[in-house]
């Protein structure tokens, strides 16, 4: 038997071998760190005996799939303490994920001493070091197994398994876990985990379903590793929109007002202001487009014609009922059918196009409550829309301009290493959730991957994440928990024109239907603005900054002279403002340090006197005194490009 493995060199075995002795026969050190295997391509237990000529490979914590089976016996590991301590619990599913694992259980709610209970009894289990087993039951008696065992999750999980399904389980001393694998040799395997929390869930992510417990965890092989992550999750909670925006003012939310409704503060306006009239004046005066505004709801009957009413009801708010309403309204979950009737208002020949609409759009989607989150995820939202409409020989050029339009605008935020790139195709399995043949959808998804390649960008491929009337590439960036949202979309539709009608005289003088390319230059403002407080823990590039600038008399005696440089930094389009408080200005400096403020200017006797300013700024503390109009110079053209400063002085020392 012949054993290829990861490094090109083969061995040699007279007769079949487990993966971990093969492990061991290449190295101790090896087998000891070895988490799982992949043979022939697929992951497998340690345990697995090897019987034929097979390309072998090793997977260790530093392997994704090694660090999933890691993790994935934690989880095992906490639903035995779990049956341990709360023997009534019920068991759901316990997999790993990204950042460690979690299992969802049917019981009363963990607070953090539960918790650090579980954690313990979790690492006298470990101690045990209790070997892992697989084994596996037909279809009737894991059925009647899990029945006895008083697990009707499982139960359920079994009966939704295919006819065929192998059914396995994993044993480890006197607990049993349904589970397809694969898992460590024994626990004593785990080495350092930390229960983090636990909140709520749906069973199989349903609100018709019963409410359950979920408790996440995380697993490392080394102690110093899982400090390092824990130091990590104290940084996401410094950084966590929802938690920052709401301390920093920027936005909040009111009970009776509505979940997914958020209110943006004054400092929060500001800053959405400040994006908006960025990105109008860019796509205007830059990149040559035309604006629109169109109305925030329409007859179902615009929704019928574009697919929606059939396609995304279920996603939209419906004002009254076809059946008892001699006219039904919708608010609008999009902008494209309406900026369709900007175009067929006139005739237009080929000499008109590309003809590139632009609108801040507020949209409206009818979102699950167990979805929202902050303002990433919310029912009413405001983004930057556009819709080209384009000769077909245009729309090459035009889709990658889309693309140039975005990069700009993740370059100018500071984002653009953060995001990555999905092209979002549609599920030929089912058809009916889409319009268009199958050969039209071939064809733009292709469209589109020549492009990504073309540009030299990396992309992913997510079936069943197309809209259903195009593909488009999704620029896809995580928060600080991992989550991944979509932040700009560029979407090609060869669909859309033929059910409105659209069409443009060409050189012949005959009607040609256009293409459409639906995209966002910046996407959804609501959701930009959590992604640049997490990105920058509120410490955000001046230009976008609420207040720029704050001004600080080292007493009341210095106040009009405080006053004079106010409004002069204000008359040069600073947002500046003054504190007048009777309190020392040391305490003074430390507040508007807390405020997150770039630049505060101090002003006593020698600055009066000299007509200069003492300068602090968090990128480089103390630059000392200088006139006035040096330092809005300076600002002003900071402002102005929206450079990105660097920060180097930290912020406790800049006092």
């Amino acid at each position: 038997m012949k054993i290829t493995l990861k490094d090109g060199s083969v061995k040699e075995y007279a007769s079949a071998m487990s993966v971990i002795d093969i492990a061991k026969d290449i190295s101790e050190g090896l087998a000891r760190m070895a988490c799982a295997a992949e043979v022939n391509g697929k992951v497998v237990d340690l345990r697995t005996v090897v019987e034929e000529d097979s390309e072998l490979s090793i997977l260790t914590f530093n392997d994704d799939a090694g660090k999933a089976t890691y993790r994935h016996t934690a989880s095992h590991v906490l639903a035995e303490a779990v049956k341990r301590l709360y023997p009534e619990a019920k068991c759901a599913i316990g997999p790993s994920i990204d950042t460690g694992f979690y299992y969802d259980f049917d019981c009363p709610p963990f607070d953090r001493e539960a918790l650090d209970a579980l954690e313990a009894e979790m690492k006298k289990i470990i101690k045990e070091g209790a070997e892992l087993t697989r084994f596996t039951l037909p279809r009737a008696e894991a059925i009647k197994f899990m029945e006895e065992k008083g697990e009707p999750y499982k139960v359920e999980l079994i009966q939704d398994l295919p006819e065929d399904a192998e059914i396995s389980f994993y044993s480890q001393g006197g607990f049993v876990d349904l589970c397809a694998g694969p898992h460590l040799m024994s626990t004593k395997g785990i080495k350092a985990i930390k229960l983090i929390s636990s909140s709520g869930a749906y069973w199989r992510g349903s609100e018709k379903n019963k409410m359950l417990t979920r408790i996440y965890g995380t697993a490392f092989t080394k102690n110093a590793d899982l400090d390092e992550y824990l130091a990590h999750l104290e940084d996401i909670k410094k950084r966590d929109h929802n938690k920052l925006g709401r301390e920093m003012e920027l936005f909040t939310t009111v009970d009776v007002i509505g979940q997914g409704l958020p209110l943006l503060m004054p400092k929060g306006a500001k800053m959405i202001q400040r994006l908006q009239r960025w990105i109008e004046d860019l796509e205007d005066n830059e990149w040559g487009y035309i604006r629109t505004k169109t109305p925030l709801m329409a007859k179902s009957d615009l929704y019928k014609i574009s697919g929606h009413w059939d396609h995304y009801m279920d996603g939209m708010f419906v004002m009254g009922d076809e059946k008892k309403d001699k006219e039904v309204f919708a608010l609008r979950p999009m902008t494209c059918p309406f900026q369709y009737y900007v175009y067929k208002n006139s005739q237009k020949s080929y000499k008109d196009l590309p003809l590139r609409y632009g609108e801040t759009s507020t949209l409206f989607r009818n979102e699950d409550s167990g979805e929202m989150h902050g303002l990433t995820r919310v029912r009413q939202f405001t983004i930057s829309e556009g819709h080209l409409i384009v000769r077909p020989d245009q729309m090459v050029e035009e889709f990658k301009n889309c693309i140039a339009l975005a990069q700009h605008c993740l370059k100018t935020l500071g984002v653009e290493e953060d995001v990555t790139y999905r092209l979002s195709r549609w599920d030929p399995e089912n058809p009916e959730k889409y319009v268009g043949s199958a050969e039209v959808w071939n064809e733009t998804e292709q469209h589109i991957r020549d492009v990504l390649n073309e540009l030299g960008i990396e992309f992913i491929e997510g079936i069943g994440e197309a809209a259903f009337y195009g593909p488009k590439i999704d620029i896809q960036a995580k928060n600080v928990y991992g989550k991944e949202d979509t932040m700009i979309t560029i979407q090609w539709d060869a669909l859309l024109a033929e059910q409105f009608d659209m069409y443009y005289i060409d050189q012949n003088g005959d009607k040609v239907r256009p293409y459409i390319i639906h995209r966002t230059s910046m996407g959804c403002y609501e959701r930009t603005l959590a992604w640049l407080i997490e990105k920058y823990a509120g410490l955000f590039p001046t230009w976008l900054c609420p207040e720029q600038v704050r001004v600080l008399p080292i007493s009341e005696k210095y106040n009009d002279y405080a006053e004079k440089v106010l409004k002069e930094l204000r008359k040069n389009g600073i947002s500046a403002e003054m504190d007048d408080r009777a309190e020392k200005i040391g305490y003074k400096i430390r507040e508007t340090r807390l405020a997150r403020v770039p630049y505060m200017l101090v002003v006593g006797q020698k600055e009066e006197e000299d007509g200069v300013v003492s300068v602090r700024s968090r990128y480089l503390g103390d630059e000392g005194q200088k006139p006035l109009s040096e330092f809005i110079s300076a600002i002003c053209e900071e402002i102005r490009t929206k450079e990105i400063r660097k920060i180097e002085v930290k912020e406790e020392n800049n006092k």
